[in-house]
């Protein structure tokens, strides 16, 4: 069989059988990522091909790029006070849980930090791409996407310094280099939008998608991978939503859901294929389920406690929300890939998170309404976030307009017609 036979039966089979298992209620980026460890088993080291790496590569940073135009700065200015808290109570987790780690695992402190980050920060692409499919209702999906989105920015800040801040040299240099990607993206997109977009009408969708492609392999070769140059484009590119809307699109954002559907298995597959054989014993388990039993109850509890004091709701509502914040899939495979090439984390501890991220990332399809599912197109709102919560709001009377012949009547009235 030739490679290039391989890869599309690969690709076919990577976007059809995930799908089909579903109605199992297995979620698909799971079933992925076990076909990864099971291709490592069956055919070793030949499952590192550079044609996966590259469309891993694509994947992971169309997610983010995904997961970075849902921001939406208005809806986590109007509620800032409850999601400042929810990060301050994040962040006394993470130093909690990454010192008892530099304490009690013999971890460097930058291991430590990258350890907490990887078993406590919610995945948010992969989060957003599934609300539609959990049965809630839109108070709760507001709260879980902004909650997901406040969460993530801070997880993104804190991977970068941690990574850099070996050497201050180095995490100046990186700073300095982030700073001006942060100011050159949108350069780059208004003098696209202006010289590029009138001759090419319809081309925002692949410039959008090329400038993430470049953010991501900027802060890639800066070390700090593809997720946080893919996330910043994406928040630059809804900034400039007044004044470049054609960018950051409804059509645009369908377009680009459609485009990770495409490219997101491959990443999910290829992350199994880097976890040695070695990293799955009975160690590994054991690790993993005693991560599983003593962090997941926690952090539901944490997420339930806040909701029930800061806002009174039902147990039933605060439950849902803290039990879609669960998933970390994303965040621990990319972390526990670094952990384990960069800071030298063991075999065993790197099997322990992946069956660890796997069970929390069950927990949602197996527990609420619908499966857990990667694929981003299912029907719903688009920009779940940008509709606050609000109570039994009164219905908007209709437009009247005044009749010559008499008192004002209703637009809809049979009177108002011609």
């Amino acid at each position: 069989m030739t490679p290039e036979l391989a890869i599309l039966l690969l690709i076919f089979g990577l976007l059809v059988v995930p799908r089909a298992l579903q109605r199992f209620r297995i979620p698909a980026p799971v079933t992925s990522l076990i076909a990864g460890i099971a291709a490592v088993f069956a055919f070793g080291d030949a499952t590192h091909d550079p044609m996966l790496a590259l469309l891993s590569s694509i994947g992971i940073s169309s997610l983010f790029l995904f997961a970075g135009l849902e921001v939406n700065p208005a809806a986590l200015r109007r509620r800032w006070k409850p999601l400042l808290a929810h990060l301050l109570v994040r962040s006394a987790s993470l130093f909690a849980l990454g010192w008892l780690a530099w304490r009690y695992l013999d971890l460097g402190w930058q291991a430590a930090g990258l350890l907490a980050l990887a078993v406590l920060t919610p995945s948010t692409g992969f989060i957003l791409d599934t609300l539609e499919r959990l049965g809630l209702d839109d108070d709760e999906t507001f709260w879980v996407t902004n909650k997901a989105i406040a969460g993530e920015i801070v997880a993104l800040g804190a991977l970068f310094i941690v990574l850099q801040a070996g050497d201050p040299l180095d995490l100046a240099i990186s700073s300095g280099a982030l700073l001006a990607l942060v100011i050159g993206v949108p350069l780059l997109f208004i003098a696209l939008g202006r010289w590029v977009v009138p001759h090419a009408p319809g081309s925002e969708f692949s410039l959008l998608v090329m400038v993430g492609l470049v953010g991501a392999y900027i802060t890639y070769k800066l070390g700090v991978y593809y997720l946080v140059g893919a996330f910043i484009v994406g928040v630059v590119a809804r900034l400039l939503h007044e004044r470049m809307p054609s960018l950051a699109s409804e059509e645009n954002l369908h377009a680009l859901r459609l485009f990770a559907t495409f490219f997101v298995p491959m990443y999910f597959f290829s992350a199994g294929t880097h976890v040695p054989p070695s990293a799955l014993g009975s160690d590994a388990l054991l690790i993993g389920l005693g991560l599983t039993a003593a962090l997941l109850p926690l952090r539901i509890g944490i997420v339930w406690l806040q909701r029930r004091v800061m806002f009174g709701e039902s147990a039933g509502s605060s439950l849902r929300v803290a039990l879609a914040l669960t998933p970390t899939l994303v965040f621990t495979l990319v972390l526990a890939g670094i952990l384990h090439q960069r800071f030298g984390l063991s075999d065993t501890w790197l099997g322990a998170l992946v069956i660890y991220t796997v069970l929390n990332t069950m927990l949602p399809s197996l527990l609420l309404r619908a499966p857990i599912d990667v694929s981003p197109n299912a029907p719903g709102a688009e920009h779940p976030e940008d509709e606050a919560p609000r109570d039994s709001p009164a219905e908007v009377p209709e437009p009247v307009l005044d009749s010559p012949a008499g008192p004002p009547v209703a637009a809809s009235s049979p009177a108002a017609r011609p």
